[in-house]
Order: structure tokens, then C-alpha cells, then sequence
């Protein structure tokens, strides 16, 4: 079982930047990829970025891409999404997930926090 405890979310104005932390429990993270995902009102998750369990590999949203890196220290159980150049749209509760296999879709992963908000203000 691994639980997942997401945070640094709030508020930040156009162009700013959060980190967002996701710190998890359990021996097997090293073992796991590590996903972000979000969920803007009304819309469906979707992906966001992801990690491989060694940090050799990453993938992420178009949406995202140059703006938003993952990252991972496996010493310290956590995984991080840096988001830079932040825009209106990216507004959303952020979602950290874990499981075995590098892939970016949602029912793919078992474990799931419980979310952080981002808000972006024009």
C-alpha cells in the first residue's frame, strides 16, 4: 500500500510559479513511476507529466511542455512538479499518483493523493 500526500498549492497571478511536493510512504517508491495529474471544474483528469521509478525518464502534457518539470528525490519519498510561466488555464486540483508502469494514462495508475489547488489569476 502506498499513500500519497500531496501539497503547494495556492494562488499565484499569470506568469508566476508554484512547486507542487508529493510525498509518499512506504519502502517500494524507488520501485514506482510517479505521475501528475489534474482536474479543472467540469472537465475530466488528465494527465500532466510523469517519471520513471530511476528519474532517467520523463514525460509530459503539450500543454505543459517548457513551462513544468517533474522531478523526483528518491532519499526523501517525494516527487515534485515545478510549474513556471503559469497561465488562467492551468487552474486545477492537482493530482499525484504512483504504480509500476511508466504511462500517462489516469487507469494506470492505483494510488492517488488527494489533490492540491492551483489557482492561476489573470
Amino acid at each position: 500500500q502506498v499513500q500519497l500526500v500531496e501539497s503547494g498549492g495556492g494562488l499565484v497571478q499569470a506568469g508566476g510559479s508554484l512547486r507542487l511536493s508529493c510525498a509518499a510512504s512506504g519502502r517500494t517508491f524507488s520501485s514506482l513511476a510517479m505521475g501528475w495529474f489534474r482536474q479543472a471544474p467540469g472537465k475530466e483528469r488528465e494527465f500532466v507529466a510523469v517519471i520513471s521509478w530511476s528519474g532517467s525518464s520523463t514525460d509530459y502534457a503539450d500543454s505543459v511542455k517548457g513551462r513544468f518539470t517533474i522531478s523526483r528525490d528518491n532519499a526523501k519519498n517525494t516527487v515534485y512538479l515545478q510549474m513556471n510561466s503559469l497561465k488562467p488555464e492551468d487552474t486545477a486540483v492537482y493530482y499525484c499518483a504512483a504504480d509500476r508502469q511508466f504511462v500517462s494514462l489516469k487507469s494506470g495508475y492505483r494510488y492517488w493523493g488527494q489533490g492540491t489547488q492551483v489557482t492561476v489569476s489573470s
